[in-house]
């Protein structure tokens, strides 16, 4: 059924229709709608059996979810930013005990300095925690994740988060088909899992593992992520069956069957991309965009597949690694080691930072040029930060760097309350 709702009230639909047992909830933005909305259909009665337990924490959250799913009931939460960090040491947890809970990112830029706006830091931080890592396009997409996302979990007993980014989805209000409860209940089985504790036929789980087998344990991890390569592909392949439009999968592609430039991305900047693919191609450029859903795990064969006939790759990224640069086109690289090509990082859209079509078409027009350095940060302002720079150089008590950025652009720093 299409409607005109904002994209955190679609997801919270989206996740009450796979019928959650046991939600698990503390606000922090950009996150909150979506267990706000499921609060309500909890407490209306909209979606039962199900019990909404408010924590004290984040790192609450994800215990409760790791309790509950244990014990056998299919269990969700939400968190964003430094909440995700908060929680770090349970999260690497839930997936190490393989558990399959299903989490919404709501991607946010990590202080300090605080930021609200959306980058892709928080998911990033956790790229090795174990978790598979789905990315969301469009609120659409976003919608049609997470229905994936309890059906990938739950047949490899994996943890799956579902990344959106923050504010630019989740409080984007534009029209999504959101399923009814019939098909997703036909697509998504009952839950039954791999393992639960039961009083009758009592276990241990979390057990500790010492030099003799944690290298077997941890190998078992990676060749469950292994799986999960074949496994995405399958599940969204019957949701196109069963829901009549395409959604998931390893990676998306966008008019790049001749292109000798590849554009490639994660969320919804792809949207912005291919409008200034489109533009390009009207100028008679051969330029085309690769958008990666699964970034864990990494889909390597389809990467290669994808640029087998491309003649350089243009990653951009709305995080980076301090201390060396690209986080995505290093992956990129090592997919492409046999068939080494230009893998060129842009970092772009840190902290919410617009990326617009204009600053996109400079760029790549630069790129097919050859004129692109292989680590370029879009629309930097240079001059400001030399002046930083330069005050360091000259007084050691410079003062901290936040504040006199914006000292030096005129911006007086804003109290969140």
């Amino acid at each position: 059924m299409l409607e005109q709702c904002e994209g955190s009230h679609a997801v919270a639909r989206a996740v009450a229709a796979c019928r959650p047992e046991v939600i698990c909830a503390y606000p922090i933005s950009p996150q909150t709608h979506i267990v706000e909305g499921l609060g309500a259909l909890v407490k209306t009665g909209a979606l039962q059996p199900c019990e909404f337990i408010n924590v004290e924490s984040e790192f609450a959250a994800m215990s409760v979810a790791i309790g509950a799913s244990a014990t056998g009931a299919r269990a969700y939460t939400a968190t964003a930013s430094q909440g995700l960090l908060f929680m770090a040491e349970a999260v690497y947890n839930a997936s190490g005990l393989g558990l399959p809970i299903v989490m919404t990112i709501a991607n946010r830029a990590i202080g300090a300095p605080i930021n609200i706006w959306n980058d892709h830091s928080d998911s990033m931080a956790m790229r090795d925690a174990g978790w598979i890592q789905l990315f969301a396009e469009s609120n659409q997409d976003a919608v049609d994740l997470h229905i994936q996302a309890f059906r990938i979990a739950e047949e490899l007993s994996l943890p799956v988060m579902v990344c959106m980014d923050g504010f630019i989805l989740t409080h984007a209000v534009e029209r999504v088909d959101l399923p009814d409860q019939a098909t997703v209940d036909a697509f998504l089985p009952r839950y039954e899992p791999r393992q639960v504790l039961d009083p009758a036929e009592p276990v241990s789980i979390g057990a500790m593992v010492g030099p003799e087998a944690f290298t077997e344990v941890r190998y078992l991890a990676h060749a469950k992520q292994l799986q999960a390569l074949d496994l995405i592909p399958q599940v969204a392949a019957e949701f196109r069956a069963r829901f009549g439009r395409a959604a998931g999968g390893l990676i998306s592609r966008y008019r790049d069957d001749d292109a000798e430039t590849i554009v490639i991305a994660l969320g919804s900047v792809l949207g912005t991309i291919k409008d200034t693919v489109d533009a390009l191609r009207e100028q008679g450029h051969r330029i085309g965009a690769v958008g990666i859903t699964s970034f864990r795990p990494f889909p390597i064969a389809a990467l290669q597949a994808a640029l087998a006939q491309a003649r350089r790759v243009v990653v951009i990224e709305k995080c980076f690694a301090v201390g060396i640069g690209g986080i995505v086109s290093r992956d990129v690289r090592m997919a492409l080691r046999e068939h080494p090509l230009p893998v060129l990082a842009v970092v772009a859209g840190l902290g919410g930072r617009a990326i617009t079509q204009a600053s996109l078409q400079r760029l790549l027009l630069d790129a097919m040029a050859d004129r692109l350095e292989p680590l370029t940060f879009l629309d930097l302002d240079h001059e400001l930060v030399e002046r930083v720079l330069a005050r360091e150089r000259a007084t050691r008590r410079s003062g901290p760097i936040a504040e006199g950025v914006l000292r030096d652009i005129g911006t007086v720093a804003s109290r969140i309350g």
